[in-house]
């Protein structure tokens, strides 16, 4: 049981921990303190509803789409290529008004864009459903399968209300456009590296 958890916990904190379009959003919305329980309780509880699903069926489903590793490896690439598009556009507009009076998007909207990255976002599908569900098929017992989900989900909560929260501590560096710029341009860089690197896997 040790081992299930520790793997489990471990497992889905390595993933998490890469930068990605949820990880980004997150960390724009901790920095401006902005419906922060709220977004990282949704990020956290999807995860948690996604490593369920993929410790659950993962290999069952696999057996009835071989495909699936190969199309969510590919339109994970497409999305994150998307999205660090996005993050280029931004910060070569330079329009930072509301970020450096520490305004944030509204409730509604902003929740649209948590859930755009969560569940239209192929890469999270990629590494929760199917990596960590691919991890876990070395536990053969279900009592073992519970205990590495479990921990697994653990693992995305204090990953989430870690970033969110902590994110304020940076807070008093990003007071100039030039900050929030070069934050945009790092966060589309990396979605760039990762990208590539998915297409590489092809």
């Amino acid at each position: 049981m040790t081992s299930a958890a520790i793997t489990g916990y471990f497992t889905a904190f390595s993933l998490i921990l890469a930068i990605g379009a949820q990880n980004s959003f997150i960390l724009r919305q901790g920095l401006l303190k902005s419906h922060v329980f709220a977004l990282c309780l949704f990020c956290a509880l999807s995860d948690a509803l996604l490593i369920t699903l993929g410790v659950a069926g993962f290999d069952q489903l696999i057996n009835y789409i071989p495909g699936l590793p190969f199309a969510l490896t590919l339109f994970g690439a497409v999305f994150l290529l998307a999205y660090g598009v996005t993050r280029f556009y931004a910060a070569w507009k330079g329009a930072y008004e509301m970020e450096l009076q520490g305004k944030g998007l509204d409730f509604w909207p902003a929740l649209g864009v948590v859930f755009a990255c969560t569940w239209l976002n192929p890469h999270v599908y990629l590494d929760t459903v199917g990596l960590i569900g691919a991890v876990s098929t070395q536990f053969q017992s279900q009592q073992e399968k519970i205990v590495f989900a479990v921990a697994a989900t653990s693992a995305s909560f204090t990953f989430f209300f870690a970033l969110g929260y902590g994110a304020r501590f940076l807070a008093p560096l990003m007071q100039t456009a030039r900050t929030w710029r070069i934050l945009d341009l790092g966060i589309g860089a990396v979605m760039w590296f990762i990208a590539s690197g998915l297409f590489l896997s092809l």
